[in-house]
């Protein structure tokens, strides 16, 4: 559904009130601390608005973590920041701040459901829920912020790129053949104006600029092909039986290497083969938009913006976040190179999660209306959420929303991460209004998105959790109403 005009001005213009605040606090020398959030986009939220502040020359220190609660109030009370900037979260805790901080001058740069009140004239909010834009979907954290940093600057615009990444990493590719549109559509726009990204049209697997095409194949989950995924021996003689050689001289050979009469031919077979398995609906997710990033090398997992994503969640989720937005900053040396080798443990601890899942049937239960995975002590509470969103695309019902767990012992609390899909949320699902609900219900905090959303509730109160989840989520599905939108 495209977004009214004037609900698109609306929201440019809190991003100029945004920027003033800005203006005004460096000018004056102030010190700025910035809290973001551990994934991809809430990374490349504080890449963009760290490269803006360096710009400015202003005193600036950036803070990542997983969660915005009372221990990190209580750091902004001690350091006594004249503004606190908050990108990709914020939004979901506005009653806790105006309890904790209610006269410190607070920027919140998110794409998150509202929760609370936003009235307190200290606290300068840029949020597209407020306009009646879906924040899911349209444009995310670091896109926010990137309205924010061109409202600064015009000069800024070469950080859409890093804002589309975020986008990317965030999922929010949910239009046609996988495409960007909404907000992000303008950010795309002015990326291909200023010579900075090329839109094409391509197989969506990922690994396109660096894995050879047969491990590519082999690793796809989105579509899952049968006979192929996770058969890499398989994938080799399917690419020998269409003449398409996998090395040119010594160099394993990617999809951006194949010549147009190769990807036809691939393309072809891949779809034959999908429509042999009557898997006709995923023959459409074989092509689709791709975001190149033409000022990266080749042959880099920078090249492609949904790869470059994937490396800047690494960095969050393997506590090396400050190489992320070294990377988005414009570090090409040092930060890059160890972000190659965090990637590389990144991947090999999700493969050992979801061997872990896979292995007993117990450690994923389906209940009435929800998936739960119990991830306990096995599963790392940072890589949950990615454990998440790879195996939802999988579920036999996908009208049904995953819920999965793992335990934080030292904080006695268990951390949440859902996710479910387009057709769920068609039928009504809001897992940001159920995980709030039901974790406040059980003295917790939750909050997110319709189609991804968390959590984090004392251990005692983990079934509990899981039964009320998929109590509102069954309301959800029979058209009842469980809490509010706060969508202002």
């Amino acid at each position: 559904m495209a977004i009214q005009q004037a609900s698109i001005e609306r929201f440019l213009a809190s991003a100029v009130e945004a920027s003033k605040v800005i203006l005004e606090v460096s000018q004056k020398d102030g010190f700025i601390h910035c809290f973001s959030h551990l994934d991809a986009d809430g990374i490349a939220a504080a890449g963009v608005i760290g490269k803006t502040l360096f710009r400015l020359d202003a005193k600036i220190r950036i803070r990542i973590t997983q969660q915005l609660d009372e221990k990190i109030v209580n750091e902004i009370v001690a350091d006594k920041p004249q503004l606190v900037i908050l990108t990709d979260f914020g939004s979901g805790v506005l009653d806790m701040l105006n309890q904790k901080i209610p006269n410190f001058k607070v920027l919140i740069l998110d794409h998150h459901q509202l929760n609370g009140s936003s009235s307190n004239p200290n606290f300068v909010m840029v949020n597209p829920h407020m306009f009646g834009i879906d924040g899911a979907s349209d444009v995310s954290g670091s896109g926010v912020a990137y309205f924010v940093a061109k409202a600064v600057n015009r000069a800024n615009i070469d950080l859409a790129p890093i804002a589309l990444v975020g986008a990317l990493g965030d999922m929010q590719d949910k239009y046609e053949q996988r495409s960007l549109s909404g907000l992000n559509e303008l950010i795309v726009d002015d990326a291909v104006a200023a010579g900075l990204i090329k839109v094409e049209k391509d197989l969506t697997f990922f690994g396109r600029e660096t894995r050879p095409i047969h491990r590519t194949l082999a690793t796809t989950t989105n579509p899952f092909i049968p006979g192929l995924s996770g058969e890499e021996d398989k994938a080799l003689a399917f690419l020998a039986s269409l003449n398409i050689p996998i090395k040119q001289e010594e160099k394993w050979r990617a999809l951006r290497d194949l010549n147009e009469d190769e990807r036809k031919r691939l393309c072809s077979a891949l779809a034959d083969h999908l429509l042999s398995k009557g898997l006709h609906m995923e023959v459409e997710n074989l092509i689709g938009y791709i975001y190149v990033l033409t000022k990266e090398e080749p042959n880099t997992a920078l090249r492609d913006a949904r790869e470059f994503a994937v490396v800047l969640n690494s960095t969050g989720r393997m506590d090396r976040p400050s190489l992320g937005i070294a990377i988005c900053m414009g570090d090409r040396k040092v930060a890059l190179e160890e972000s190659n080798k965090i990637l590389e443990d990144y991947r090999k601890n999700i493969n050992k999660y979801l061997t872990w899942v896979n292995e007993k049937p117990e450690r994923m239960r389906e209940l009435k209306n929800i998936y739960v995975i119990y991830g306990e002590d096995a599963i790392n509470e940072k890589i949950v959420g990615t454990v998440s969103s790879i195996i939802v695309s999988s579920l036999a019902n996908p009208e049904k929303p995953l819920v999965a767990f793992a335990n934080v012992e030292k904080e006695q609390a268990a951390k949440f991460s859902a996710r479910t899909t387009e057709k769920a949320i068609r039928k009504g699902v809001n897992l940001g209004d159920a995980m709030r609900v039901a974790s406040e219900v059980l003295g917790g905090k939750g909050g997110g998105h319709n189609i991804a959303a968390g959590a984090t509730v004392p251990l005692d109160k983990i079934e509990d959790f899981v039964k009320t989840v998929d109590e509102l989520v069954g309301k959800q599905l029979r058209g009842e109403k469980v809490g509010s939108d706060n969508h202002a």
